[in-house]
């Protein structure tokens, strides 16, 4: 049986350590990479992942190029947040017939933020027979396809109620620079506004996705302002020297209301300094449910095992755009990937 064939578009921080791991894995075969960045564009792969492996693998500016050249059967894609940034490369690829998998965290349910695009994905990969999904720890697991699957012993529901707590100081620099660490509250507040820092992405796709699957039609999900969370006290990580009253990171939460009443609310937490670190999943029905996993699942290796132990239901998987409750419960490929697939 031959290898499945993985083509990466975007090497960069996650792209990078998606690729790394795949490089472990049996039964996969990375085909070739895309990125846009003009200081990776011609250079050999393994000369960017700084591995002393040689692959044979020069970077493509462009997957139309790429793709005229090689065929794979899925691409992994980590390029940007939004839906409206990525549509048009994840479309390149749909268009070649390559199934996707995603780190685009609107992509995880874009239904609720991008209706229009989400629809014009799912027809075009239906009409080019191919399976698009977006994924990743969060949004993609903890605290929606968890969430969901937590509900499958409860006969009613009341409320849901999702927490993360992380300790950025164990975070790359890219993230802690992302959660606005080592700002004055000023800074942090006007970052923002200017959107030069995003915060969290995903919370209201959680939401819908949680809904959705319970059939709960939601009267509206708000999203609260993106909130420092300031330093009490002098805090550092490798990278990043925090006073007393900056922003160590942020905290954002957002809510699905039905009939005046707040039935999911989750709440995001990253900084620096966080002395207790948790995954906390509360459901208020018959029977109660209360679920924490402590410490939280790191968030860069979840997002890796996430994506690659996707590939193979993806490789499986109807055409269309798919969301993770659409697929099979959510497990790890630890063997010979070619096991759970018949290519």
């Amino acid at each position: 049986m031959r290898k499945i064939k993985v083509i990466l578009y975007g090497v960069g921080a996650v792209g990078s350590l998606i690729a790394k791991f795949l490089l472990e894995k049996k039964g996969i075969e990375i085909a070739g990479a895309v990125d846009i960045a003009k200081d990776k564009v011609g250079k050999d792969l393994d000369e960017v992942l700084g591995i002393k492996r040689k692959l044979g693998l020069r970077i493509s500016p462009s997957a139309d190029k790429l793709l005229s050249e090689v065929k794979a059967d899925i691409a992994i894609h980590t390029t940007s947040s939004y839906l409206k940034d990525t549509y048009p490369q994840i479309a390149s690829l749909i268009k070649h017939g390559v199934k996707v998998i995603s780190t685009c965290e609107e992509l995880s349910y874009p239904f609720h933020t991008e209706p229009e695009l989400a629809k014009k994905l799912d027809s075009l990969a239906k009409k080019h027979r191919t399976t698009v999904l977006g994924t990743g720890i969060n949004p993609g697991f903890l605290m929606d396809t968890l969430v969901i699957t937590l509900t499958a012993p409860c006969q009613k529901i009341e409320k849901i109620e999702a927490k993360r707590v992380m300790n950025a100081a164990t975070r790359r620099l890219p993230f802690q620079k992302k959660i606005g660490a080592g700002l004055t509250v000023k800074e942090f507040r006007q970052k923002i506004e200017s959107k030069q820092i995003t915060g969290h992405v995903g919370l209201e796709q959680s939401v819908a996705m949680i809904a959705d699957a319970l059939a709960w039609k939601l009267d509206k999900i708000t999203a609260d302002s993106v909130e420092p969370v300031i330093a009490r006290k002098t805090e550092e990580s490798n990278d990043i020297h925090v006073k007393v009253g900056q922003a160590a990171g942020l905290r954002q939460k957002a809510k699905g209301i039905a009939k005046n009443k707040e039935v999911i609310a989750l709440d995001f937490q990253a900084y620096i300094g966080a002395e207790e670190e948790y995954d906390a999943i509360a459901i208020k029905g018959v029977p109660n449910i209360n679920q924490k996993v402590q410490p939280c699942v790191h968030g860069d290796l979840g997002t890796i095992a996430m994506v690659v132990n996707a590939i193979p239901k993806v490789v499986k998987a109807a055409p269309g755009l798919l969301t993770m409750k659409d697929l099979p419960v959510p497990s790890a490929a630890l063997e010979d990937m070619r096991k759970y697939v018949s290519l």
